[in-house]
């Protein structure tokens, strides 16, 4: 992909294709198609969407060197941003309800970001309201990762591309993500089903215990961050996903399957936790023969002192 600052000496770090690999917590059980997202430069699969959404902005004018990136995002999002835009020249505002990660905090502004936080009783649609007043009072670029249609586009044109020249036989059966903004599993699908592929979308939720709609944060689970209420995203809402099948998944599972993956070398959140799981769940509906694809998208370091790792925690 290029990218509009090759002529001023800026270095813009390439993102390479990262891995797809067939990956079994179970030797006797099924193996899923995991894309290792979390080997971007940044750490997580919002790399991609990043650069994606402020190179077009550059080359449709609507930022230049100097200029100022806002957005509203509970980490990754913010993360990707604030490299984007050190990298490019630009200032960056990131929005977020307290009670993020301390990890996540100091990554933004160690590459020079600025981080605001709203009150955690307003959660990501105080947050959403916020990034809105800097971006009408400052002239900023608000990135709208909730509706930007070039976040799922990314995903459409990019990642979606590299999996189906990675996957054997070039063929997806089953899709499964979390929702956060709705980007990676509209883009996604729309890339799979494009090519021909009679492919099944799976929503993955994490709940808190039985509490399907304890909702903190417009987040489904409290202790799994990014994964919101879908209301939030108009890029999910609005989307048209042939056979969507939507899966609770309890937080704890979540965390047991995440450690799990990180025993076996993966270095992942909770959202990667919450992705492998479901996927069992859709390979279970879909069969044994079918090839189930998912995302590992962040690293685990921007987790230390979350749940997560409260048993090393102790030890420590």
């Amino acid at each position: 992909m290029s990218h509009p600052f090759k002529s001023e000496g800026r270095f813009v770090q390439k993102i390479e294709a990262t891995p797809l690999v067939e990956v079994r917590l179970d030797p006797e059980g099924a193996g899923i198609w995991c894309k290792l997202e979390f080997l971007n430069p940044s750490g997580s699969t919002k790399d991609r969407i990043a650069r994606y959404m402020v190179e077009k902005a550059w080359r449709d004018g609507r930022i230049r060197e100097g200029g100022t990136v806002v957005e509203a995002s509970s980490g990754s999002t913010s993360i990707a941003l604030a490299m984007t835009c050190a990298q490019m020249g630009l200032e960056f505002i990131a929005v977020m309800p307290e009670g993020v990660s301390t990890e996540r905090q100091l990554t933004i502004r160690a590459y020079g970001g600025e981080v605001i936080l709203v009150p955690v009783e307003e959660g990501i649609h105080g947050a959403l309201r916020k990034a809105g007043e800097i971006a009408d009072d400052s002239g900023a670029l608000y990135t709208r990762q909730f509706e930007n249609p070039d976040n799922a586009e990314a995903h459409r044109v990019w990642t979606g591309q590299e999996i189906l020249k990675q996957i054997p036989g070039g063929t997806v059966d089953g899709l499964v993500s979390g929702v956060g903004t709705g980007g990676t599993i509209v883009g996604l699908y729309s890339a799979f089903a494009e090519a021909g592929c009679e492919v099944t979308p799976f929503a993955a939720r994490p709940v808190r215990g039985s509490a399907v709609r304890e909702l903190e944060c417009c987040s489904f689970s409290p202790c799994v961050p990014g994964v919101v209420e879908e209301s939030v995203s108009k890029l999910y809402s609005e989307a048209k996903l042939d056979g969507l099948v939507e899966l609770d998944i309890a937080d704890e599972v979540v965390f047991d399957i995440a450690r799990k993956l990180i025993r076996q070398g993966f270095p992942v959140g909770p959202s990667s936790g919450l992705n492998y799981a479901a996927s069992l769940k859709a390979q279970e509906e879909l069969g044994p023969g079918a090839k189930i694809v998912t995302v590992m998208p962040d690293r685990m370091e921007r987790y230390f002192s979350t749940e997560l790792f409260d048993s090393m925690n102790s030890e420590s």
